[in-house]
């Protein structure tokens, strides 16, 4: 009769246990025990305000829709889609490679980086670049077309003067996205 009792138990135990729910390393959706999942709170994102671009891509863009100023002087030349919502402005002046790299430095309080010495290049960032959805990095761009004895970069308006501009600003300001 004990040995009856022993083995009652014994199986008793034994049910139980393999009715019970064995621990799982990673808890499912649904399954019994395990409480539902939360609703993932996403951040709020600020909105994005981009400066306002110029009606017509023609016209010269302003200092706020740039993001930075512009050289004393320099004319607008053109303004190019880069793709991805994005323009450059290209702006021309006379002043020597030198001086605009000196006015750029002070007004945006930086060194930038020289990329290439001939012909002279000198890049300054002025925004953080997002591979995603920029197609080039936010910068003023200052290039030297007076290097190698050229007579500098032809005015692409026809009839205008200056007829070659010495230097050239690109400038692709730091869109919001």
């Amino acid at each position: 009769m004990r040995r009856l009792l022993l083995i009652a138990v014994a199986s008793m135990l034994l049910g139980s246990a393999a009715a019970a729910q064995t621990p799982q390393p990673f808890p499912r959706p649904g399954a019994p025990g395990t409480p539902p999942p939360a609703a993932t709170a996403q951040p709020a994102k600020p909105p994005a305000v981009a400066p306002p671009a110029p009606a017509n891509p023609d016209d010269p863009p302003s200092e706020a829709t740039l993001g930075v100023a512009i050289y004393a002087g320099a004319e607008f030349l053109a303004s190019y889609n880069a793709t991805k919502g994005q323009r450059y402005y290209l702006f021309g002046t006379n002043a020597s490679f030198t001086e605009v790299v000196a006015y750029y430095r002070t007004a945006l309080k930086q060194k930038g980086e020289l990329v290439y010495d001939e012909p002279a290049i000198h890049q300054f960032d002025i925004g953080r670049f997002r591979e995603e959805t920029m197609a080039f990095p936010p910068s003023v761009t200052v290039k030297d077309y007076t290097w190698g004895g050229s007579a500098g970069y032809l005015n692409p308006k026809r009839g205008k003067q200056p007829a070659r501009f010495k230097t050239i600003i690109q400038v692709v300001p730091a869109t919001a996205f």
